[in-house]
């Protein structure tokens, strides 16, 4: 992909500088070829941003999705749940009415 950033007062330009720097921090380690394409890759990514921001969205909902999807929910009916020694007949272990696990916290 050809890339020739431009220089406008509007227009971000992401530095190898940059880059180091925030590699540097994340402690990443790029190598050239790496830092190279991730200059160009970033500066990509922010001149879509600038072309999306000169979109006309008056008129235009918010939306969180493309498509019209809700949720499907049951309604929630209280009925009558396991015992407990129907719950626990599996357990590996048990101590009364509870599962019993090794400690793990000393």
């Amino acid at each position: 992909m050809n890339f020739k950033p431009k220089n406008t007062p509007d227009h971000t330009l992401i530095t190898k500088d940059t880059v180091q720097h925030v590699a540097h921090l994340a402690r990443i380690e790029l190598s050239t070829l790496e830092l190279e394409r991730l200059v160009l890759q970033l500066q990509d990514i922010l001149d879509f941003i600038d072309k999306l921001k000169q979109i006309d969205i008056k008129g235009i909902n918010p939306t969180s999705h493309i498509l019209p999807i809700n949720n499907v929910l049951r309604e929630d009916i209280p009925s009558i749940s396991l015992s407990i020694d129907k719950a626990l007949t599996n357990a590996p272990h048990r101590e009364g009415n509870f599962f019993a696990v090794p400690q793990v916290i000393e």
